[in-house]
Parts: C-alpha cells; sequence; structure tokens
C-alpha cells in the first residue's frame, strides 16, 4: 500500500509539473525564429520523431475511420492526399516544393513511391539535418532552409507545390497564398492540407471557443489560424487561380489521431527509458494541447482543410491581395 501511495504521489508530481510548464511556458508566435527556434528544439531532443515517426502530421483513418496504426495512418494520409490532388497521375521526374516538409517523412514518400524529384523546405535547419540524415542514397528528394513567407525559388519554379500542416505557422495568410502560387509552374498542381478555424464570419465564437482558440495559438508558436473559406479566398484573390479552389474537410479521417498521439506515450513505454522524467515531463507538457485540439476539431470550432488548385497561364498577371478575409 506504502508503495502505491508513493507511485501515485510521484505520478501526480509529475502532472502538475507538467502542467505547470504548461501554463508558465508558452511558446507564443514572436517571429519566424520562434517557429524555428521551437522546430529545431523538438527535432533536437528526439522525442516527437520517437512517438510521431518521421512524419509530424497527422494521420489519415479512412472514411469512415476505423482503427489503425497510428504511424500507419501518417503514411497512408500522405498517399490519400496524393490521390485526392490528382498527383498519382503525373509522371516521374515531375518537381515538387514540399512547403514546411519538416524532416522529410512526406518528401521521402513523393520521391521514392512516386518517382519525383523533391525539394523540401523548412524554417528550422535541424528539420534539414535531420531529413538529410533519414534520407537514403538514391532518393531523389533534398532539403533546405528557407522562408515560406519569401521562398527563395523564382517565378514558375515548380510543376507541384505540396504543403502539410505549415499555414498556421504563417503569419500573413495572403503573403503564403501568394507564395505557393507564385513558384508553381502555369499548369501546375498546388495542394495544401491544414488546420483551420471555423469561419466566424458565418458563426463568431463563442465564450468558450475564443479562450481555447487563444490557447491552440500560443501553445505551438501559431499566430492565427485561417479558415476553409478564407484561404481559397486568398489564393483565388492571387489571380493566378486557373477557376476555383476545389476544397475538402478531412476533420473525420484525420480525428483519431490527437488521442492515439497521447496514446503512443503509454504504448511506447521505452520512451521513459530513452529519455528519462524530462523527457516525460516535456511529452507531459503537450497533453493538454493535444487534448485542446480534439476538443477543437471535434466539435467544429477546428476543420482539418484540403486545397487543391490549378495555375494559370498567366506570368505575368498580378493582384491586390487583401488580408481582411484571414480568419483568426
Amino acid at each position: 500500500m506504502n508503495w502505491l501511495l508513493s507511485t501515485l504521489g510521484i505520478t501526480l508530481a509529475i502532472l502538475a509539473i507538467g502542467i505547470a510548464l504548461y501554463l508558465i511556458t508558452a511558446r507564443r508566435y514572436q517571429s519566424s525564429d520562434s517557429v524555428a527556434n521551437s522546430y529545431d528544439e523538438w527535432t533536437e531532443d528526439g522525442i516527437l520523431e520517437f512517438y510521431w515517426g518521421e512524419h509530424i502530421h497527422l494521420g489519415h483513418y479512412g472514411s469512415p475511420p476505423r482503427r489503425k496504426n497510428f504511424l500507419v495512418a501518417k503514411s497512408d494520409f500522405v498517399h490519400e492526399m496524393v490521390r485526392w490532388g490528382g498527383l498519382d497521375k503525373l509522371s516521374p521526374g515531375t518537381t515538387v516544393i514540399d512547403v514546411g516538409c519538416g524532416i522529410g517523412g512526406s518528401s521521402r514518400i513523393l520521391a521514392a513511391d512516386y518517382g519525383f524529384d523533391v525539394t523540401g523546405v523548412t524554417i528550422s535547419p535541424q528539420q534539414v539535418k535531420r531529413a538529410t540524415e533519414l534520407t537514403a542514397e538514391g532518393v531523389s528528394a533534398k532539403f533546405m532552409v528557407d522562408d515560406a513567407m519569401a521562398l527563395s525559388f523564382p517565378d514558375a519554379s515548380f510543376d507541384v507545390v505540396w504543403s502539410i500542416e505549415a499555414g498556421p505557422h504563417m503569419p500573413d495568410k495572403a503573403v503564403f497564398a501568394r507564395e505557393l502560387i507564385r513558384v508553381l509552374k502555369p499548369g501546375g498542381i498546388l495542394v495544401v492540407a491544414d488546420w483551420n478555424q471555423r469561419d466566424d464570419r458565418q458563426i463568431p465564437l463563442n465564450f468558450w471557443e475564443k479562450p481555447v482558440m487563444r490557447q491552440l495559438l500560443d501553445q505551438w508558436s501559431h499566430p492565427a489560424f485561417s479558415s476553409i473559406e478564407g484561404f481559397s479566398e486568398l489564393l483565388e484573390a492571387t489571380g493566378f487561380v486557373e477557376g476555383e479552389v476545389v476544397t475538402a474537410d478531412w476533420t473525420k479521417e484525420t480525428l483519431p489521431s490527437w488521442l492515439d498521439s497521447i496514446w503512443q506515450g503509454v504504448a511506447i513505454p521505452a520512451g521513459l527509458l530513452k529519455f528519462g522524467v524530462s523527457g516525460l515531463i516535456k511529452s507531459l507538457r503537450e497533453v493538454p494541447t493535444l487534448l485542446l485540439m480534439r476538443l477543437a476539431f471535434g466539435t467544429g470550432l477546428c476543420r482539418f482543410g484540403m486545397f487543391r488548385a490549378l495555375r494559370n497561364n498567366s506570368l505575368s498577371k498580378s493582384a491586390d491581395v487583401s488580408t481582411e478575409t484571414v480568419q483568426v
């Protein structure tokens, strides 16, 4: 009995420390440097990769969703996104830029399984280093540090622009949309997957949604979420989109990821031996945000948006892109 009480006391103490850290060490967005520093830290300590694998994004659990291994769901997401975007019909050698590539999981699948020539960009030097280490010789994927708000590539550089869950880190969604379209060749395809807020022009946030949204922004270096409708409008407002932006809502397909990401810590106890008490505390620190994400996506406050657009044939057309439609 004494041992049980002692164990319970230690567990509660660690949990209290984790919650305290969560409350007093928010990673509020300050600049692109704060995003880079956060990802450098997560990459260097290796905890996120240990539990989440090489894909730092949600998984796809099917439609309707079914039980699936967490890491398998993540790689399945990439293949589902390829099919949804029509990229499986493209030829080997197609040039792709993966904007916000993380440690390169998606880039490697695009290169190894589809034969694409992939350039992954991230603002984190440590992610570039780790992505390069994980990429086998002969896989046509290379990585570099670059800022999605001011990509270093000339206009019309790539056949495909690909991005997963990078948008919430962008302080100006209109600039982000314009950069994604700018580097796309005429006739090229843009395929984006992102966390989005409900369009509050239609239904304003209520008394409990506002503080929840504030926490989701503050904890993971997010300046703002756009809405699916708002970001579509910004893409079309660039003047470079052929026809309309095609969208889809994959909230149901990805929703199990949030609780599965917490369960990984329980299902893989070797992590405690590998990272020790400090690693456990760091992991516990993220649990409240993961639970809030599950709440937000489960209640409709947030949605998982998919975007597909074709670049028109104009290379010189410009548009006055306003940020007024961005949802905060």
